[in-house]
């Protein structure tokens, strides 16, 4: 049974300063996560637009249309994308009128690295209305919060991307992911048609997570996607190796 997850999820960085763009970058795609990166108000706003976030970090003082601008377009427009507002600015007045602009965290420079994940993985799961960070999916635990990976107690270690993929499939248990979902999700460029890219990351997880001679936990339903299932048992009879 799923008992609570904080999904993998595609990140919209809006910040003008190329030092924290090259960091913030390497950290969070390092981490795992997809990510996008706008250096401009107008160009942030026509990002936020244009594609489904599940976090957007967003720098207040930006050029061409400052960030709490940009916060009250998408909120009057209905985009209900939770934002993470960074700013040098630590006052009082600063903090709450970025939060009754319609933010929903607040985090001043400067900051560590480890607490901007923190308070992204907090939205997530705030987006959602949980608060237990693990995932439980048969005898799978992934603790999103470490992002550690167990299959009956013991540690499966697994690459950034690895990770995140399981992750993806594991918030929709039981459910088909389809390839373009994978490829929107955890590839920051564009995936070529007729890429085999995601099955062959597929194959290598198959490899981390299943047990010899047990069917897989991954099911593949042709044509459609991928399944993670739900029970200990499997699906056998839905599963095609690719």
């Amino acid at each position: 049974m799923l008992l609570g997850y904080d999904s993998y999820m595609r990140l919209l960085l809006v910040e003008d300063s190329e030092r924290l763009q090259r960091s913030l970058g390497t950290g969070l795609r390092k981490s795992g996560y997809a990510l996008d990166i706008a250096a401009s108000g107008p160009d942030g706003l026509w990002r936020a637009r244009s594609t489904e976030y599940d976090v957007m970090i967003l720098d207040i003082m930006l050029p061409g249309m400052d960030g709490l601008s940009v916060l009250r377009e998408l909120r009057a427009q209905g985009n209900q994308t939770h934002v993470l507002l960074l700013t040098a600015r630590d006052s009082v007045l600063d903090r709450v009128t970025g939060l009754r602009a319609g933010a929903d965290d607040y985090l001043v420079k400067p900051f560590a690295f480890d607490e901007l994940v923190a308070r992204i993985q907090a939205l997530a799961r705030r987006q959602r209305g949980l608060k237990d960070p693990l995932v439980r999916v048969g005898g799978l635990e992934l603790d999103t919060a470490a992002r550690i990976v167990r299959r009956d107690g013991e540690t499966i270690n697994l690459l950034p991307r690895e990770y995140a993929l399981l992750e993806h499939l594991a918030s929709r248990a039981g459910q088909v992911v389809s390839r373009s979902d994978i490829e929107a999700h955890i590839y920051d460029d564009r995936v070529e048609p007729m890429s085999n890219v995601v099955d062959s990351a597929i194959c290598a997880l198959r490899r981390k997570i299943d047990r010899r001679g047990e069917p897989s936990l991954i099911v593949t339903r042709r044509r459609m996607g991928y399944v993670l299932v739900n029970d200990r048992a499997g699906k056998p009879s839905a599963a095609v190796d690719v």
